[in-house]
């Protein structure tokens, strides 16, 4: 019996090979390394049991190789067993055909990658690769007659300066003394050999981010000339002005009815309307029909997304938001109304209905969409109390529902100064374009109609001393602005045709091509507008809604890490440290968790009452640091008001509204 130096198993000496293993008694047919001790015994080498294929990777082949006699041609050379003994290259030179090849296999090291591997990770992280300084490679790759043999155009990632210089990729050339290979193919072969020795890769970590560099300060920046307006133009200026409050009270009805007594909807459209809505049992909805769009929303009767109308008055350049009112579509909500500089709290007047939208027996909309507004920097407000003919427009329900809502709207922070009260009925088109020709509503209302409401709002204030933000509220493609293009406010700075945009948290540079304003092409847009932009020379995967379009030279934020500080709205259930909960701000929606309550505060002085609370309820005011599950670009609200308010919302419902006082994430800004 022998004993199999691999397994140990016992095996017959009838057997040339172990039963278990397959591995050869005689495992001197293998290796030319067997040494003679001093006492004469042999003595095995440290690789004994491993492969030849092994041994030829992982060991440096021998200079001078030893002789083998497998055919007439070659020396006898047996060794002390009285096997024929041989190298890797001794084989190849005796089983290959009598070409004058020579293959010489380096020993194989682990820390270098294969091309296999450089190809791979070629393919997933491409847009990471950065060109090589060709000057260098062309240098050293000229052939005999001076001929360059490199394409400029070609992407290779740069050789780390960390790694050592051995293990970078060695390949022999190959084939290069056969007479059948044409000169130009060998040096081709030296070029292509130089390239992958200059090949490494790259440490990634595993949530790659691009190439980033600090961006230049903001108090550096300049706007251009073209950004500051002139007293000459005879462009109104814009006002957005979001419609919101609670469901069915009418916002859509009255957007529809104001647009039509300002004769921008003809009586041919209107008449379609009108024949559309009782054909479907909804007579009372032609109006709303013209501000609901789609087969969704005209069969539900509810207005699902933010639909956008534009009008102009003897002041302002009005685009109405009218956002949806039930609780449902208050994300939607958000996202569109963010953009608003002033708003229309619309509340209906009928017996039951104002008190729903107040929450007396749940949480109203009403309520709802005012701390939303209030919370997105709304100052100024008309709260339009509608359906005044359905209570026959009684001055008693009027003034009970001002005395209620008003002290409500106290509480989120308005001023009586900035809250106007006017009383109407869109359907029946009282008081809203002229003044009301009822006696009922004359005899004790002389105020303005809402068209003049509308003009007697203060002018927002525009930013373009700062650079380019552009919050990208929904990404669309039409024929006159092509297929790749957005719409949103410019909230800070301009923009105009032509002119370069990076494209953010992808980090892509596109250029404007074209710019519409109420579907009408413009050359330029400044802060205030609400604009739809189409851009050419990036993917359109890169583009989505939550991005920002902002200057290449001065980049917006992006972090994933952020100190908040909220203030609670009415809630049941206290919030606790851990809380699963979805962060808006501005158009991005993202699902996040509350890290830490940092301290509680006061509500009037802002002074911090207590540190580390366990937990917060309604009506509080807190600093919390809260962890997102993807990037959002933002800034402080210090820096810039429409990119620094968040919204917090939790099964359905709103918990919190606030600022972001401070990014705990690393500034990220692109090379």
């Amino acid at each position: 019996m022998w004993q199999c130096s691999i397994c140990t198993h016992e095996n017959s000496t009838d057997n040339l090979s172990c039963e278990l293993c397959g591995v050869l008694r005689d495992l001197s047919l293998y290796f030319n390394n067997i040494s003679e001790a001093k006492d004469g015994a042999k003595c095995r080498h440290k690789y004994s049991g491993v492969s030849i294929l092994a041994r030829s990777l992982f060991t440096p082949s021998s200079t001078k190789s030893k002789a083998i006699v497998f055919s007439d041609g070659f020396k006898d050379s047996r060794n002390t067993t009285g096997n024929k003994q041989a190298t890797m290259d001794a084989l190849h030179k005796t089983y290959m055909t009598r070409k004058k090849r020579h293959i010489n296999i380096v020993p194989f090291k682990f820390d270098t990658p294969s091309p296999d591997d450089m190809v791979v990770t070629g393919l997933k992280s491409s847009r990471n690769f950065r060109k090589v300084d060709t000057k260098v490679l062309v240098k050293d790759s000229v052939d005999v007659t001076g001929k360059k043999m490199i394409d400029n155009n070609i992407l290779l990632t740069e050789k780390s300066t960390s790694m050592d210089p051995s293990a970078s990729v060695q390949l022999d050339e190959v084939g290069g003394s056969s007479s059948n290979v044409p000169s130009s193919s060998q040096n081709t072969t030296l070029v292509l050999d130089h390239k992958l020795q200059h090949l490494s890769l790259e440490s990634k970590p595993k949530n790659s981010k691009p190439n980033i560099k600090k961006a230049t300060s903001v108090s550096h920046y300049k706007p251009e000339p073209w950004m500051l307006e002139s007293e000459d133009q005879e462009i109104c200026k814009q006002l957005s002005l979001a419609i919101v409050g609670h469901v069915d009270s009418g916002k859509s009805t009255l957007c529809g009815r104001l647009r039509h007594a300002l004769g921008l909807i003809s009586k041919k459209q209107m008449h379609k309307y009108e024949k559309e809505a009782k054909e479907k049992g909804k007579g009372s909805f032609a109006y709303a029909w013209a501000m609901d769009e789609s087969s969704d929303e005209r069969e539900r009767g509810i207005t699902m997304t933010v639909a956008v109308a534009y009008f102009n008055s003897e002041k302002y350049r009005v685009v109405l938001l009218d956002s949806p009112g039930h609780k449902d579509f208050v994300p939607n909500m958000i996202s569109g109304a963010t953009q608003a500089d002033a708003a229309i709290l619309v509340v209906d007047a009928s017996i039951g209905s104002f008190e729903a939208g107040m929450g007396v027996n749940g949480i109203g909309q009403t309520k709802e969409h005012s701390q939303l507004i209030r919370s997105f920097g709304v100052e100024n407000l008309i709260v339009a109390v509608n359906k005044m003919d359905v209570v026959e427009y009684s001055k008693e329900r009027f003034q009970s529902i001002k005395s209620q809502l008003g002290i409500f709207l106290r509480s989120c922070g308005y001023k009586d100064s900035s809250v106007t009260w006017v009383p109407l009925s869109a359907m029946a088109n009282e008081n809203l374009v002229t003044a009301s020709s009822d006696s009922r509503l004359l005899s004790w209302y002389n105020g303005d109609c809402l068209l003049k409401a509308i003009d007697s709002l203060p002018p927002p204030h525009r930013d373009v001393s700062r650079p380019l933000r552009l919050p990208i509220c929904d990404v669309i493609a039409s024929h006159t602005l092509g297929q790749v293009a957005v719409c949103g406010k410019v909230e800070s700075g301009g923009i105009r045709t032509g002119s370069k945009v990076l494209v953010m948290p992808s980090g892509d540079i596109a250029t404007v091509r074209t710019i519409e304003r109420d579907s009408s092409t413009c050359s330029l847009a400044r802060a205030g507008d609400n604009v739809a932009i189409g851009l050419h020379g990036i993917d359109p995967g890169h583009i989505v809604s939550g991005g920002v379009l902002c200057h290449p030279d001065f980049p917006v934020r992006v972090a994933s890490h952020l100190e908040l500080k909220v203030l609670v709205l009415e809630i049941t259930m206290p919030i606790l440290v851990g809380l699963q909960f979805e962060l808006h701000i501005h158009h991005a929606r993202v699902s996040a968790r509350l890290v830490k309550i940092l301290s509680s505060l006061d509500q009037k002085t802002g002074k911090a009452l207590k540190k580390m609370p366990r937990l917060l309820t309604a009506r509080q005011a807190a600093v919390v640091e809260v962890k997102l599950d993807k990037e959002v670009c933002v800034e402080e609200f210090s820096t810039l008001k429409a990119l620094g308010r968040v919204f917090l919302r939790s099964q359905g419902n709103t918990v919190a509204v606030g600022i972001v006082t401070r990014i705990l994430d690393q500034d990220l800004n692109l090379d």
